[in-house]
């Protein structure tokens, strides 16, 4: 019997969750947080002029700011003022256990731990693909001198 078959008994047992696990989360907040010190770390310093590049990464890190703060107070705000019937009884299930769980997407299910990589890949990529090419950036103007 082929346990990855959808219909498999052991799916419909899964528990369904109804929101991102906090790390996922804090993981997020710092792949965003990783992005912008690699930007300040390595494009701020190696094209001669540091005033034409300022700015932008300014506005970019106010942009990322922004993103990162809105969101959590809303979530503070929500904590705060949710109906009693709606509180959360017990703390969030470990990582583990929530990312062997289904998580709801567009009327279906796919399993908590594809959630997590479905947020966090996008925000991986970019954080780690910035770094790459500002090391490229950096080895070629120290070779260009």
């Amino acid at each position: 019997m082929n346990n990855k078959h959808p219909d498999h008994p052991a799916d419909h047992n899964r528990p369904v969750l109804k929101q991102i696990h906090p790390w996922i989360y804090a993981i997020a907040v710092g792949l965003v947080a990783w992005f912008a010190l690699s930007a300040w770390a390595l494009f701020d310093h190696g094209f001669g002029r540091p005033n034409e590049v300022s700015l932008p990464l300014t506005m970019v890190s106010v942009l990322f700011l922004v993103a990162v703060v809105l969101p959590w107070t809303l979530s503070l705000v929500w904590r705060r003022y949710r109906m009693p019937y709606e509180r959360q009884s017990s703390p969030s299930a470990p990582i583990r256990e929530w990312s062997l769980g289904d998580f709801p997407v567009w009327g279906g299910k796919i399993k908590g731990s594809h959630a997590a990589i479905d947020v966090l890949l996008p925000l991986a990529a970019v954080a780690f693909g910035l770094t790459a090419i500002g090391i490229v950036f950096l080895i070629d103007a120290s070779l260009a001198h």
